[in-house]
């Protein structure tokens, strides 16, 4: 969920299955850059040390998913990218621009971060070209392309479920939570105390709730990065639904000691800790229950921050400063990167291992603390560590 916006007066977009939309279907232009990627591969494959020689591998090296997986993108925006009017989508040579080479252009620039010159130079296009077809990209993933992040339904959930109490031994685990910052920098007529963090950048936040798999199923963006990360949860509306009882809601499990476990989600220190929400334990003196619990929490709770690593890893425009983004438009392009994140995980693409960054997808940001503890909460916690520490005492004897 993100802030409500201001109303203001917009052109309807096209839903899907509209008449307007997909009757009649419009005949693609023929474009003839057929071999925009040979053409592509042949001026930058000496662009660093780092571009392997594979073409293969090259491909998924510039645009971070395969070529399989980039024509399926392809087939998810054509009919966009082909029905509204290609004003402008002409290269140098006055050629009209395919839909794969449209893609590639909108993938290059979000996976490298780079200038609207430096990717339009690497296409032979210019910056205009470059900003019209990444906008319309996003536009239309964020609307084709959605169902690839939903909370899953509760076959698919079982599966999470069976995962993590298998790899961690957390019953009822249904995923983990954690926060990350998309840092910008803002003319001085849009600077506010709002927007500046606690670290004292201009940023914006990007909350997600990963499975086993490090796959996003919940996203909440828009929101100032001067919030706490526990506001932050708070006014999302994942939070709302967990509260009123419509999500986490699945049936309890019963602890070796016949007490009730119900569906929850792990997140770390900077989360308060409720019925639903699991957060270690904190100070000196921890029982042996207690270490065991955080031991496991921790290993469970970091897929999270992993996610955040690889996303800004792969994506590096959410990485890099972003220079005076438009706010209204920025949680569409966070949100589209995120679906590209699942796309790659769902299409079971494997990335490059120096791909995802190195340190923490938060360098630089001091770790917060919550300090709310639900009494319902605090119960819970209790039961599953001692489930853990008698399920480990039952393995040992």
């Amino acid at each position: 969920m993100a802030p409500p916006k201001k109303s203001k007066k917009t052109k309807r977009k096209p839903k899907f299955g509209d008449k307007s939309n997909t009757d009649p279907k419009p005949a693609e232009p023929k474009a003839l850059e057929i071999d925009w990627w040979y053409s592509f591969w042949q001026k930058n494959c000496n662009s660093g040390p780092a571009v392997p020689s594979d073409e293969d591998e090259a491909f998924k090296y510039f645009f971070r998913v395969s070529k399989k997986t980039f024509e399926y993108i392809c087939s998810l925006v054509r009919q966009d990218l082909v029905s509204r009017p290609p004003s402008g989508l002409i290269n140098i040579e006055g050629r009209l621009l395919s839909v794969e080479k449209q893609v590639a252009i909108a993938l290059r620039r979000l996976a490298s971060g780079e200038s609207q010159v430096s990717v339009g130079a690497a296409f032979g296009v210019g910056q205009s070209t470059v900003s019209q077809v990444t906008w319309r990209f996003i536009e239309s993933m964020e609307e084709r392309a959605r169902h690839h992040i939903k909370w899953p339904d509760p076959d698919r959930m079982e599966q999470i479920k069976t995962k993590f109490e298998t790899t961690y031994g957390l019953p009822n685990c249904c995923g983990a939570i954690d926060a990350t910052h998309i840092i910008m920098t803002l003319p001085a007529v849009e600077s506010s105390d709002d927007w500046c963090d606690h670290e004292r950048n201009y940023s914006m936040f990007l909350q997600g709730i990963v499975d086993n798999e490090m796959r996003f199923i919940d996203i909440v963006t828009g929101w100032p990065g001067g919030m706490t990360v526990s506001r932050l949860l708070k006014f999302s509306g994942f939070f709302k639904l967990c509260e009123s009882g419509k999500r986490l809601n699945g049936p309890a499990r019963m602890s070796s000691e016949k007490a009730e476990i119900r569906e929850f989600i792990v997140g770390d220190s900077a989360y308060p800790l409720l019925s639903w929400l699991m957060t270690p334990y904190e100070g000196k003196g921890m029982s042996a229950s207690m270490a065991a619990f955080n031991a496991k929490h921790n290993d469970a709770r970091l897929l999270a921050g992993r996610a955040l690593s690889q996303l800004k890893g792969v994506w590096r425009i959410l990485h890099k400063v972003m220079w005076r983004p438009d706010k209204h438009k920025l949680p569409s392009i966070i949100l589209v990167c995120c679906l590209l994140h699942n796309i790659i995980i769902d299409n079971g693409d494997e990335l490059h291992a120096n791909v995802a960054l190195s340190d923490h997808h938060d360098a630089g940001y001091k770790e917060q603390n919550c300090q709310q503890v639900d009494p319902d909460g605090k119960a819970m916690r209790e039961t599953l560590a001692r489930h853990l520490h008698c399920y480990q005492a039952s393995r040992l004897s």
